[in-house]
């Protein structure tokens, strides 16, 4: 409220349930916006945000009780009880809302709220009811983005508590699947692998849907039909993160499906490790958000002509992207209520300055075709992907690795793998 100031009003909804197929629903989650400002996580409910107004400064609209819907679909907080339970002043009924809105708009500069689809037209046509009512509705429309978006991306001592619990939790669930992996079993087997020890800690949710890619599959880099037979001598590339009390974890970690890295396989780990763990340096204050993409760049581009993968000098091959094929993807972006996180990484064009509070994974990686879509390549090379995917906090005196529990050494993995 301090952000958008007395002027203006904020307008942040819930969102309502989505329909899945015939009469089933997908399992409710909130906007990360309205998770953020109040804990709430039913559908349908609304936050209003009217910073100096004389009775309703903060005002949340939920549904209202039901007995019978409840008794079918599972119990409502209910406006009686928000006070006590979240501690927002004022609550009234969705169905109240047509009567209080009008009030909380009027005279209102500026109207803070998502550009959605989804909500958008809902907004235009209250503006359009208090204009034709006589009332004074608000002349400009703001992005909840350039205040809340800002807010978000500092994360709080008890925010990095929560995403450390998830990491912790995604890490466990790494480890098990290197465990279990072993050629003859299904991609969908290990998945199922990473569900359970999710949710044997809490965690109902996946952050996103969970990659696990054998073979040349690991070169597809949102690949999720998770449907292949891992083979001997596949690498198994696991990007897979919990969801814990709305705070996402993203960990990668690559490994042999039968335990033992071949020497081309090893020389690509360990170039990507060098480069993940140089770029993970580089997450600290004061440095720039692409400090460690430029970082990690170099280093992979380096390790390409040092395998003979690529002819020509270091600036040759950068100045002309000439090792983009392979490492394909930039090497960062912001973890937090989403897995790529809100906040701006340009401010006015110019890189953003990391700061104590933020979190950014780090993630370089190398993906190989074959014959078919590199035809000059090495065969000994061919289908081979790796990235290795690290959760960083920056701190006041350097950075903090959540997710340091998920081995990620070759020897740890293989020795890991062995036991």
């Amino acid at each position: 409220m301090a952000s958008i100031g007395p002027e203006s009003v904020a307008l942040i909804f819930a969102t309502s349930e989505k329909r899945r197929n015939a009469d089933v629903d997908y399992l409710f989650r909130p906007h990360s916006n309205f998770v953020y400002l109040t804990g709430f996580h039913e559908p349908d409910a609304l936050l209003v945000l009217a910073p100096g107004h004389p009775k309703f400064e903060e005002s949340l609209f939920v549904r209202p009780r039901d007995l019978s819907a409840e008794q079918w679909n599972g119990r409502r907080l209910g406006a009686e009880r928000v006070k006590e339970t979240l501690g927002i002043n004022n609550a009234f009924t969705v169905e109240e809302f047509k009567e209080v809105i009008p009030n909380l708009l009027d005279g209102r500069n500026e109207l803070h709220v998502d550009q959605d689809s989804e909500t958008s037209h809902q907004v235009d046509d209250w503006l359009k009811g208090m204009g034709e009512a006589g009332l004074e509705p608000p002349q400009i429309r703001a992005e909840l983005e350039d205040t809340l978006h800002e807010l978000r991306l500092i994360k709080s001592e008890a925010e990095i508590a929560t995403m450390q619990e998830a990491a912790n939790i995604s890490a466990i669930a790494h480890q098990r699947a290197m465990r279990y992996c072993r050629p003859g079993i299904s991609e969908l087997a290990l998945e199922s692998e990473l569900q359970h020890e999710f949710a044997l800690h809490g965690a109902r949710f996946t952050a996103y849907p969970s990659i696990v890619a054998s073979g040349a599959n690991a070169c597809i880099m949102h690949y999720i039909q998770n449907d292949r037979t891992i083979e001997d001598g596949d690498l198994v590339l696991i990007d897979a993160g919990c969801e814990y009390h709305f705070y996402a974890s993203d960990i990668t970690r690559t490994f042999p499906a039968n335990g033992r890295f071949t020497p081309p396989q090893r020389d690509i780990y360990d170039l990507v490790l060098s480069a993940q763990l140089a770029a993970i340096d580089q997450v600290k204050t004061g440095q720039l958000f692409t400090d460690p993409h430029k970082t990690s760049t170099r280093i992979l581009a380096q390790g390409l002509i040092d395998l003979g993968v690529l002819n020509g000098s270091l600036d040759e091959i950068l100045e002309n992207e000439l090792a983009k094929p392979f490492t394909v993807h930039r090497c960062s972006h912001f973890l937090g209520l989403d897995v790529h996180d809100v906040g701006k990484r340009e401010i006015d064009g110019t890189d953003r300055v990391l700061a104590p509070g933020m979190v950014l994974t780090v993630e370089p990686g190398l993906y190989f075709g074959n014959a078919d879509t590199m035809p000059n390549l090495d065969p000994r090379w061919h289908d081979i992907g790796i990235r290795i995917e690290d959760d960083v906090v920056v701190t006041e005196s350097g950075n903090h690795v959540l997710s340091s529990d998920a081995p990620k050494s070759a020897d740890d993995v293989e020795s890991l793998m062995a036991g």
